[in-house]
């Protein structure tokens, strides 16, 4: 990838981090549905403002606007409510490292997808050290032994397994504009999350003004401004590098819930990001490719 990819990468890894963050702030006065309606709802709103702003031309036929409501119940009110409802019972943090399983979930349905990304033996071991870097991460968790605790990994570990098909599919869209993309999947998936949320939730009732600020960052930040810088890269540098988002994303959601939050750094959790380092490096492979030696010149070769 271009440096300059690599830098949107970067700040998406660190955004998204922070959303780990804002859900549990949101929890506090929210149900996880109830976060999740909120978020795609200011999502699809910010996305429209900028739409209707700039005059983009809106113009799908009723097949694909069936699709585009699936693609947004996937890629957006499933992931985020399933993060919401795992973080009832896990930290910030922890929801983070799970998220970083991404990566090797694409690596797997893109290999299998049909015109898909076949998975080189350097993004396998780049995978397979971000995957042990989560095991260190994760250790800690695993090993307190609470039900609760562990029904809520594997609960989160849901929203990387709809990233990892979401971000194939949205290959169907390729010919959309990125903004009208993530307008129609947000407004798709708030289609599909409001009834649930309100059926089994009812209608929020929100009264601190921190809980108003976190929706407004998490959703016309994190979810308008940051979605729509995604499907603007994501056909620049593929679906599974673009999944290496989610190795930055827990080393951010680890310092802002030691530091906001309050919640315990532990050692497992610095060697474990160290090792989520290691498998970002390996996957891109630049440092590999420039650690190897140049072949000499041909010698037969006429200088010209």
């Amino acid at each position: 990838m271009a440096l300059k990819y690599w830098a949107v990468i970067f700040v998406l890894g660190i955004g998204w981090g922070m959303s780990f963050m804002f859900n549990a702030i949101l929890l506090r006065e929210l149900g996880p549905l109830s976060v999740s309606m909120g978020r795609v709802g200011l999502g699809a709103l910010g996305c429209w403002i900028y739409v209707l702003a700039c005059r983009k031309p809106v113009r799908i036929s009723l097949h694909r606007a069936v699709a585009l409501l699936g693609f947004g119940v996937l890629s957006y009110a499933a992931p985020f409510a399933f993060y919401a409802l795992g973080q009832q019972h896990i930290a910030s943090g922890v929801a983070g490292i799970v998220n970083a399983i991404t990566p090797a979930f694409a690596v797997v349905v893109s290999h299998f997808w049909p015109g898909g990304e076949r998975a080189t033996l350097l993004k396998s071991f780049g995978v397979l050290c971000g995957i042990g870097g989560i095991v260190v991460l994760s250790f800690p968790v695993l090993q307190s032994g609470q039900t609760s605790a562990l029904w809520a990994v594997l609960l989160t570990l849901c929203a990387p397994l709809c990233y990892a098909f979401s971000v194939n599919l949205a290959r169907a869209f390729r010919d959309m504009e990125a903004v009208v993309l993530v307008a129609l999947a947000l407004t798709g998936a708030t289609l599909a999350i409001t009834p649930l949320a309100l059926w089994s939730e009812g209608l929020p009732v929100i009264t601190k003004a921190e809980t108003w600020a976190s929706l407004a960052v998490i959703g016309f930040i994190l979810t308008s401004a940051a979605f729509i810088v995604f499907y603007w890269v994501l056909p620049k540098v593929g679906p599974t590098n673009i999944t290496m988002v989610t190795f930055i994303a827990p080393i951010s959601a680890l310092i802002l819930g030691a530091w906001i939050l309050d919640e315990r750094l532990l050692p497992e959790q610095l060697f474990g990001m160290a090792a989520i380092l290691a498998g970002l490096l390996l996957i891109d492979g630049r440092i590999i490719r420039a650690m190897r030696p140049k072949s000499a010149p041909n010698q037969n070769q006429p200088n010209g």
